[in-house]
């Protein structure tokens, strides 16, 4: 894979706080119950990005993402993690649930079996396949746990399929 910033660029403020100011939804964030629910659900992605962008500040890897353009149809993964040479596809879903048709493009393309949900559910691994008949493993991790993700991955990839 090699990295094309001509294609979809995605815009990651320095600050959440300042995402939320400059859309002018800070008391709105301050009262709520579900962050889920916080601008259609794309507070969410933000943060996550924002704790990984603190576990990668003392080296020189920035967040990436991965984009598919096809006449028939796009597809995008919210994050790609680089760990023990391995490139993990991580799909940032606004709720517990929601459909995984990027992930499974993506697990199709690389050649390990290893594939990685945040949500607002709690941990579990599960064995899923693709519609392509590709077998995977998919860890399911809370969002709270995205700053102790090289340590989530470290056990995950000594699960078997």
């Amino acid at each position: 894979m090699k990295t094309d910033l001509k294609k979809a660029p995605r815009l990651q403020f320095l600050d959440t706080g300042l995402v939320n100011y400059s859309l002018g939804i800070q008391a709105e964030m301050l009262a709520m119950q579900d962050l889920n629910s916080a601008y259609k659900g794309a507070v969410i992605p933000h943060l996550v990005t924002q704790e990984l962008i603190s576990l990668l500040s003392i080296s020189a890897k920035t967040p990436s993402f991965w984009v598919r353009d096809k006449n028939t149809s796009s597809a995008e993964v919210d994050l790609l993690y680089s760990y023990h040479g391995l490139i993990f596809p991580i799909e940032i879903k606004s709720g517990s649930t929601g459909s995984l048709k990027s992930l499974h493009l993506f697990i199709d393309a690389v050649d390990h079996p290893y594939a990685i949900r945040m949500y607002a559910g709690t941990f579990n691994v599960e064995k899923a396949i693709t519609p392509n008949k590709k077998p995977y493993l998919l860890m399911n991790l809370p969002y709270y746990a995205g700053t102790s993700l090289p340590q989530y991955i470290e056990w995950f990839i000594q699960q078997e399929l």
